[in-house]
């Protein structure tokens, strides 16, 4: 059992998966796609932002001789089908060289992995963007897609392809790995380049600093939602109170019966 740092941290799963290697063979049982590179980009973003949201690609590697771009995201929160699909769209917008040429010169694939738990609890979901009949036949015109996957949701139905590169990405969640059960040279790889004692001092403040930021996020959503609720409880409470002012009843026992003060109640007697 080798002890490793968490491929939930960007951080992390930059730096395993930034390796030509790892990422020509993820790539290529993800998407069937022998890419053809010599560098893999991290933290890419285009000098010219289209629309208002800067967007910035963990992983990115352009493929010339087979006109395809890949981006790999990855993602440990609760928006990632709707901004990935954003990021998507970006890539795709960003070749555009004019007007009457909409067609890019480059097919974009968008690989998104999810390390936190997911609502529709589905391993492998896909937007393929080709143009279908009412049949279901697809018309061969775009290839464009996006792949999420979501490794906690990996079964023994997971094709095998995809099983072993999630299975490990989900094992590494828990700080450690038993590296035995995977026989990828690339998964040894990636395994290897996280053990925690190879783990620099930069990559510990980055995990740090990840963490404080999602620890941070959720409890904002936290305080919100309870906010809300807090505020929809008032407003029940407060609709109750006048259908009791209309019948007459005393400030007291409505204050009692809602739980508002009998200050509130009176202001809402007087119109205030």
């Amino acid at each position: 059992m080798k002890q490793v740092a968490s491929l939930q941290y960007g951080v992390i799963f930059k730096k395993a998966f930034s390796q030509i290697d790892v990422f020509k063979a993820f790539v290529k049982d993800i998407t069937g796609i022998d890419l053809k590179i010599d560098k893999v980009e991290t933290e890419k973003s285009f000098e010219q932002r289209i629309g208002n949201v800067r967007v910035e690609f963990d992983l990115y590697a352009e493929d010339l001789e087979n006109r395809v771009i890949v981006e790999i995201q990855h993602q440990n929160g609760s928006d990632y089908y709707d901004r990935f699909l954003h990021y998507h769209c970006v890539a795709l917008l960003e070749q555009a060289a004019n007007y009457r040429n909409y067609k890019p010169n480059l097919t974009v694939y968008t690989i998104v992995v999810l390390t936190s738990a997911d609502k529709h609890k589905t391993d492998i979901a896909t937007i393929d963007f080709d143009p279908k009949d009412r049949y279901g036949n697809s018309f061969g015109e775009i290839k464009h897609k996006v792949i999420y996957l979501a490794v906690k949701y990996v079964d023994e139905n997971t094709p095998e392809i995809y099983r072993e590169w999630l299975s490990a990405i989900n094992e590494s969640l828990s700080e450690q790995i038993e590296e035995t059960n995977y026989h990828r040279p690339e998964l040894q790889i990636v395994i290897n380049s996280i053990a925690k004692n190879l783990v620099s001092p930069e990559d510990k403040y980055a995990m740090i600093e990840e963490y404080n930021f999602e620890s941070d996020k959720k409890k904002r959503f936290d305080e919100g939602v309870t906010k809300g609720k807090l505020e929809g409880e008032k407003i029940k409470a407060l609709q109750i109170a006048k259908g009791m002012l209309a019948e007459d009843l005393a400030v007291e026992i409505i204050a009692k019966l809602t739980g508002l003060t009998i200050e509130a109640v009176a202001e809402l007697r007087n119109g205030d």
